[in-house]
């Protein structure tokens, strides 16, 4: 068996946070990672997810104080009003955040890629 390539390490270590994170909040957290200051409504065009969707998956990703983020509140995210539209939200990484994102970028740079298998490649 070989070693997981960067896309199953990144999943990997994602899941190692929270054992119950979804696809979508996974997407979610690598949207604002390479796109901090995005509102939830811009994230939601760019990802291809449904605005609540976008919105839920934010919030499971922002920290367990605050009334914005839900359950798992995974600290990840921070949401700050708008300044140009008050009943909207922009999105930023925490610390935390900005700790797993280097941690991805150091996975992505060694990037091992997806390789056939051996019995693939004789057939």
């Amino acid at each position: 068996m070989r070693r997981r390539n960067a896309v199953l390490q990144v999943l990997c270590l994602l899941k190692g946070l929270e054992p119950r994170i979804s696809l979508n909040e996974a997407v979610a957290f690598l949207y604002v990672a390479e796109n901090e200051g995005l509102t939830v409504q811009e994230m939601a065009g760019v990802s291809g997810l449904t605005q609540s969707t976008a919105s839920r998956s934010l919030r499971a990703l922002g920290p367990k104080e605050s009334s914005w983020s839900m359950a798992p509140a995974l600290g990840l995210l921070e949401a700050y009003l708008n300044p140009a539209d008050a009943r909207s939200h922009v999105i930023h990484l925490s610390a935390r955040g900005r700790e797993v994102r280097d941690r991805i970028d150091a996975i992505i740079r060694r990037g091992e890629t997806i390789q056939p298998d051996q019995a693939f490649r004789a057939a």
